[in-house]
C-alpha cells in the first residue's frame, strides 16, 4: 500500500475511534453496551495505531528515515491498549479508566489536533 491508501485507511478506523471513544466516555461504564463498544474501540485502536507504524513521517525530524515524532502517539497506543485490557479483567477498574482516558486524549485528541498543522493533509484538505 502506498503512503495515501494508508492514510485513507487510518482515517477510516480513527474516526470511528474518535466517536465511539467519546460516546464511551459519557455512558454508564460497565454496562454490556460499555463492554461491548469498549471491544470494538480497543480493537480499532490496535489496527489504527499499527497501520500508522507502516506511513513515513512527513512532517518534521524522522528517526530510521522514518519515524517521526508522532509516532510516539502510535507507540503509546500499543502499549496502553493492553495495559488497560489487563487492568479491567484483573479489576483493576482505577488503572484500566486512567489509561482509557489519557489514551483517548493523547492518542486522539491530541494526536488528532497535530494532523491539522501546515505541511499535513488535513491542514491542505480543510484549509488549504
Amino acid at each position: 500500500m502506498d503512503y495515501i491508501q494508508l492514510m485513507y485507511l487510518h482515517l477510516a478506523t480513527v474516526v470511528p475511534c474518535f466517536a465511539i471513544g467519546t460516546v464511551l466516555l459519557l455512558i454508564k461504564k460497565g454496562t454490556a453496551i460499555h463492554k461491548n463498544m469498549g471491544r470494538v474501540y480497543m480493537v480499532l485502536m490496535l489496527f489504527t495505531a499499527t497501520v500508522t507504524l507502516f506511513m513515513s513521517a512527513q512532517v518534521g525530524p524522522k528517526i530510521l528515515n522514518h519515524f517521526g515524532w508522532i509516532h510516539s502517539f502510535s507507540f503509546l497506543t500499543l502499549y496502553t491498549i493492553p495495559a488497560a485490557y489487563f487492568a479491567i479483567k484483573r479489576g483493576d477498574v482505577k488503572s484500566h479508566k486512567r489509561a482509557m482516558v489519557l489514551l483517548y486524549f493523547g492518542a486522539i485528541i491530541i494526536a488528532g489536533g497535530f494532523t491539522f498543522v501546515p505541511g499535513r493533509y488535513l491542514y491542505e484538505l480543510f484549509f488549504g
